[in-house]
């Protein structure tokens, strides 16, 4: 059993299940889950979590996420990328320096109308399953955060063009091109995606399937500890005794812990790594327990 972190370099044409779906062939095992999802056109960082770091998928605290993107203007889709099909035709009247002034209005905190084809639920149903059947419906914007949006150059096709985009989570990359599109008032369309960071993870980080398979006898030792994703909360290290008691569910008083801090700790005893926890009211509260969550 692998109980760690692998960091998957996303092939275009899969799904995040898919790779899932691939990785559990491939490692042996069914508990694996994945954090944050990545349209099968889009390719990058998707850290998968293997045996007991699976609980740690919902507790990710760094939220930002970092993409490489390439857009076309000129034309619109019905999915917002170059698999759909193309809704409307606009000729281009505006070159780069209008592109990038553009780029202002998008930046901070914005509001986003989900895509059709996403998987948000509406009344219980996935958008991608009614668009597919040729419903729309109407769908609440969003609030996201543009941390940081530049144009890095333009593309190999005529209007063509590069972002660099780190934003919060829950952010739609293809959203964010069509609603630059309209500004511009010709439209335009994803045509490239790749996520370079996704919860603290890089693409140097990250190995692909291929390199997967080859190596599945060397899994564990390419498994990244659990304790990665929690590297911005600061560390609370406990004596063998008080780890004990910890770790049985006792709440540990705040004059037992060493330089205790508001907010969640990583809490370390002389093993290593037991879990996620923080002060309430006093008392030591265990948010996360990861006992026996070494890589193998």
């Amino acid at each position: 059993m692998i109980n760690g972190i692998l960091c998957i370099d996303k092939p275009e044409g899969f799904t995040s299940f898919d790779v899932v779906a691939k990785m559990r062939g491939i490692a042996g095992q069914k508990k694996i889950g994945h954090g944050g999802t990545l349209d099968p056109m889009a390719t990058g960082v998707l850290p998968l979590f293997l045996g007991s770091a699976t609980r740690a998928c919902d507790m990710v605290c760094d939220d930002q996420k970092e993409y490489l993107a390439t857009f076309c203007l000129g034309y619109t889709t019905d999915t917002l990328d170059r698999t759909g099909t193309v809704l409307s035709r606009s000729p281009v009247t505006v070159g780069p320096a209008r592109v990038k002034e553009a780029l202002a209005a998008f930046r901070g905190h914005i509001r986003q109308v989900p895509p059709m084809y996403s998987a948000v639920k509406v009344d219980g149903h996935r958008l991608y399953d009614l668009a597919r059947q040729g419903v729309e419906v109407a769908r609440k914007s969003r609030p996201v955060t543009i941390h940081e949006l530049e144009l890095t150059g333009q593309g190999p096709e005529p209007n063509s063009y590069h972002l660099r985009v780190l934003c919060s989570k829950g952010t739609y990359i293809r959203t964010l091109i069509d609603d630059l599109g309209r500004a511009l008032g010709c439209g335009a369309t994803m045509t490239a995606l790749q996520r370079t960071r996704s919860a603290g993870f890089t693409l140097k980080d990250c190995i692909t399937l291929t390199q997967a398979e080859a190596q599945k006898q060397q899994l564990c030792q390419l498994a990244l500890p659990v304790e990665r994703v929690f590297l911005p909360y600061p560390a609370c290290t406990l004596s063998a005794f008080h780890a004990r008691l910890f770790c049985n569910g006792v709440r540990l008083r705040a004059d037992q812990l060493t330089d205790p801090v508001p907010g969640p700790m990583r809490i370390y005893g002389p093993q290593g790594f037991l879990g996620v926890a923080q002060l309430q009211e006093g008392q030591l509260k265990v948010l996360r327990l990861f006992l026996g969550g070494a890589p193998c």
